[in-house]
């Protein structure tokens, strides 16, 4: 058995062969094992480029703040890697697609040809005639998505919203002063563009045994660790500026036109321990294929089934209050990762662009991750 050894360059049949022997990949080709020892000298030169907090006061950004020389140089790895592949992370948005309950559903049509007189010109169009752009497909939070009160709201007489208190410490007045104003802190356009390496956790495979997820299944960090190991991913685990997708197979609901109206209905999701730890790691962001992010039972919507975690504390999406009012991690929903998963894309450079709609609590977003297959 081979010992841990410390390499000093990056080519060369004997540092190669040594790392083959000490990660037991004895029968991997040397160009392969070549670009998995680049890639780790790469990892560990990155973690001192990646900033860790505290932020400064004010700050609007939370731990998008980790984006920056250290993650770009991850994402170069990937982007450079012999086989690599873009894959898309977003579902295509339509007015037939599934439609969250807590957002008024999309609605465009499309404007019929035009053409300019004097010209050779047509040109084309469409409009949205209403709904919720930001909270409707593959979308991504804002941290001024939620807020919290410091203990549960009894539900009698009007909400007292100027006792709710949001990332950074900002309160309602400074947030979101009237009910018709945009959100003066904490807005969509405050992310900035993230750029960064992402690691896909499979638990469909590793918790579901190659089934979907039920729903209410929560995902713990026991879990989360035994996916890491299992992935070959100890060497690096998570990281701070990380990216952290989930696939428990529950995308595989997603259909449009969305006929038989489950998708929305419930999912599996994060347990409280997994989101403490994922933020305790200071990711930047976290996406499951799922539409809530937080676990939520069959029938817990429509108020006939009690959450799976959180009512002791009046928290029953723990996932949302915890990443975006405290941590500052952003969240998107309804990822497409079922492409990721079966290519065993295990680590990718990934890239993600919300749009800078000025005081929006969310956005629509096209995600993008770039890797090689077979990890």
């Amino acid at each position: 058995m081979v010992t841990h050894r410390r390499f000093t360059c990056l080519s060369g049949k004997v540092a190669v062969g040594a790392w083959a022997l000490a990660a037991g990949l004895q029968l991997v080709s040397q160009p392969v094992l070549a670009a998995a020892v680049e890639q780790r000298a790469l990892v560990e030169k990155s973690k001192a480029l990646v900033p860790s907090g505290p932020w400064p006061a004010g700050d609007q950004k939370g731990m998008a703040n980790t984006q920056g020389a250290g993650t770009w140089m991850r994402c170069a790895g990937h982007m450079m890697a012999a086989g690599t592949k873009a894959y898309e992370l977003s579902h295509v948005r339509s007015n037939t697609m599934p439609m969250s309950p807590f957002g008024a559903p999309l609605k465009f049509t499309f404007s019929p040809s035009v053409s300019l007189p004097g010209t050779r010109h047509v040109f084309n169009g469409e409009q949205v005639k209403g709904g919720e752009p930001g909270a409707q497909g593959t979308q991504m939070d804002a941290l001024g998505h939620f807020a919290y009160y410091d203990k549960v709201w009894d539900g009698k007489g009007d909400p007292p919203l100027g006792e709710a208190s949001y990332y950074g410490g900002y309160k309602q007045k400074d947030v979101k002063p009237t009910p018709d104003s945009g959100l003066l802190k904490l807005g969509i356009e405050q992310a900035p563009p993230i750029v960064t390496s992402a690691v896909l956790l499979d638990a469909r495979s590793y918790m579901g045994k190659g089934r979907t997820l039920k729903p209410g299944t929560m995902i713990t960090r026991a879990d989360i660790d035994g996916m890491i190991k299992a992935q070959g991913l100890a060497w690096r685990g998570i990281l701070p500026g990380d990216v952290v997708y989930i696939y428990t197979g529950w995308g595989d609901n997603w259909s449009d036109p969305d006929t038989d109206k489950t998708y929305y209905t419930k999912g599996p999701g994060l347990a409280i321990d997994a989101v403490d730890y994922l933020a305790q790691r200071k990711i930047v962001l976290v996406s499951l294929d799922n539409p809530f992010t937080d676990p939520v039972a069959d029938g817990q919507l429509r108020q006939k089934a009690m959450p799976p975690q959180g009512m002791d504390r009046g928290l029953p999406f723990y996932a949302h209050h915890y990443n975006l009012a405290v941590a500052g991690i952003h969240q998107i929903q309804n990822a497409n990762l079922s492409a990721l998963a079966r290519d065993k894309v295990w680590t990718s450079c990934t890239i993600i662009l919300p749009l800078r709609a000025k005081g929006h609590s969310g956005s629509p977003v096209r995600p993008i991750a770039i890797g090689a297959p077979g990890q």
